[in-house]
Order: C-alpha cells, then structure tokens, then sequence
C-alpha cells in the first residue's frame, strides 16, 4: 500500500491512474447482472446495482414502467457522483445499470468523459425467445420479481431497446449468445 501511495506521489496528482467504468447492454434477462458480477469479481472492482439501490431506497413503489423512469432517475446525479469519486481514485467500477438506449448510454458517456476515464461497455446480445426463457426461469428462483419479470414487460420495455453503434464512440465488446 505505502508503495502505490509513494508511486502516486511521483506521479503527481494530475496524472493518477483512474479506474475503469465497465458498463451492460442488452435486452431484459439478457445475462447483464450475472455477468456484471462475474466482471465485478474478476476484476476486484466495485460493484453497483441498480435494482440494489431502487429496491434499498424505494421498496414496493415500482410496479410500473412509470415507476421505474421515475426512481431510476432519482438516483442517477447521486450514483454519478459517487462513480465518478471512485473511479478518481484509481478504483474500477462495475455498473449494473442499464445501456440499452442512446440515452442511457449518453448518461454513462457524461461519467467517464467529464474525468477522462476509461471505459468499456460490454453488449449481451441474446434473442428474445432465449431471453423469455431465461426471465421464466428467474420468476421461479426469485418469486419477489413475479409481478415485474413478465413477458407483458419484457415486450414493453424491448421496444425501446437500441443496439450500440460504432459511432456512439464507445470501446465495446459485444457477447453473442444463441437460443437454448
């Protein structure tokens, strides 16, 4: 630890070292948070989630589409703040949040362009028919999701997915998956 601390102050404190934000796009029960996690571990980086926060901070108020817009948004200047402090400090950074819109990924862009950190933007692309098995599979093994991990959802909100493209600027690896 003294070493790193003493090699920092070589450096001076302008050019420290900043984390990496790693961050996941795909459609619902694409794989994002299990492979965010995985990542997360990998890497010995922190790892944030997004239905962590909404559902520590806002238990029970998300039944709707409406609902999640309203309390994902409250987080978001907050959650900035926090990755942006952390990634300062040389510490990588795992989000669990959602990439799946051009505006969503522009939130993210905000993060890590404002201090010049790297990023790296992994996209899950998985069918919808492998994704519905798997958010079946998930109502089962987590019944506390039941109300909100449907099929009625998962066609409401894949219609607002968009697929990153390479003019959006991001370094991105993109992780095929076929149909089971």
């Amino acid at each position: 630890m003294l070493r790193v601390i003493c090699q920092r102050m070589v450096k001076g404190a302008d050019v420290m070292d900043k984390g990496v934000l790693t961050f996941f796009c795909g459609k619902m029960a694409a794989g994002k948070s299990t492979k965010s996690r995985e990542i997360a571990k990998q890497t010995n980086a922190v790892f944030l989630s997004e239905d962590e926060w909404l559902a520590s901070l806002y238990p029970d108020k998300i039944t709707s589409m409406q609902d999640y817009i309203k309390y994902a948004n409250r987080l978001k200047p907050q959650i900035k703040k926090l990755v942006r402090d952390i990634l300062l400090t040389g510490t990588d950074v795992v989000m669990d949040f959602p990439a799946n819109t051009v505006s969503q990924r522009a939130w993210f862009k905000s993060i890590f362009t404002e201090i010049e950190a790297p990023h790296h933007l992994v996209y899950i692309d998985l069918p919808n028919e492998a994704c519905l098995k798997q958010l079946e599979k998930r109502r089962i093994e987590q019944p506390q999701r039941a109300a909100t991990d449907t099929a009625e959802m998962f066609a409401q909100i894949t219609k607002y997915f968009e697929e990153p493209l390479s003019d959006e600027g991001f370094k991105t690896t993109r992780v095929m998956k076929k149909a089971k």
